[in-house]
């Protein structure tokens, strides 16, 4: 028997989260450190009266922020499921905000059945500063070659070895992800980059991000994006633009 089968319930919630504030959304050993797992799983216990544990669709660093983050938990407690929503929403901060939540069979896995995933990454290209802060965007004070960045997109499109955009200590068994497109919007200084794949190695959107960034200041030429790919090597890459302009939109489920 799984252990899941001895819970009556499994629930579906999609979630919103400003990160600014919270260490990333896996739960840490030392209690101090805030995550959005542990705000969660503290609501999701006080309301259902038993220990509830969260499985996430991914585990998004500090200061990522989420429109569409996916969960699942599993739970005896027969509260109807349209009211889970308000009652969750009155036991947690205003900056994580549960949107929908449905029954789901109990085999469900926000992770392991997830097709793809959704994230967006804004930049504010501006000389001068807003008065909104960083904790939303990247603030980029230099002009950005638009031409150059969108023939930047398409080449990283596909079925490729992403290794050399991906950070350092990963442990996943291979580095290969498909890119189906990557869509980029300009609206004025605000330029939004977004990302539909099957998955994302840890920082690899924040690594492409950055490197496009240099690329389209005129730092690096066109042809890094294909060395990069070729050679598998991070220290070509740019630097990695901040986690405050990347949010996870939409997981995609069969």
């Amino acid at each position: 028997m799984n252990y899941w089968e001895t819970y009556k319930r499994n629930l579906k919630a999609t979630i919103e989260y400003d990160g600014s504030h919270y260490c990333g959304f896996q739960a840490q050993v030392n209690p101090e450190i805030i995550t959005i797992q542990e705000t969660l799983e503290e609501a999701l216990t006080d309301l259902c009266r038993e220990d509830v544990r969260v499985i996430s669709a991914g585990r998004t660093d500090s200061g990522v922020h989420a429109l569409g983050q996916v969960i699942n938990f599993y739970t005896n407690h027969q509260i109807p499921v349209e009211k889970i929503p308000y009652a969750l929403n009155q036991r947690l901060p205003r900056d994580i905000i549960v949107r929908q939540v449905e029954e789901v069979p109990l085999a469900f896995h926000a992770r392991k059945y997830a097709l793809g995933k959704h994230y967006q990454y804004r930049v504010y290209n501006n000389p001068e500063p807003t008065a909104f802060g960083n904790d939303y965007f990247y603030w980029v004070p230099y002009p950005m070659d638009e031409n150059l960045i969108r023939q930047g997109c398409k080449i990283l499109e596909g079925t490729h070895n992403f290794k050399g955009f991906s950070a350092s200590g990963s442990s996943v068994k291979t580095f290969t992800r498909t890119i189906y497109y990557i869509n980029l919007r300009r609206e004025g200084d605000w330029w939004y980059f977004d990302f539909y794949g099957n998955g994302f190695l840890y920082n690899m959107v924040r690594i492409i991000v950055g490197t496009l960034v240099e690329i389209g200041k005129g730092r690096q030429p066109l042809s890094l994006l294909q060395r990069v790919l070729d050679t598998q090597d991070r220290t070509l890459a740019g630097k990695t633009a901040p986690p405050s302009g990347l949010y996870l939109k939409n997981v995609f489920y069969p």
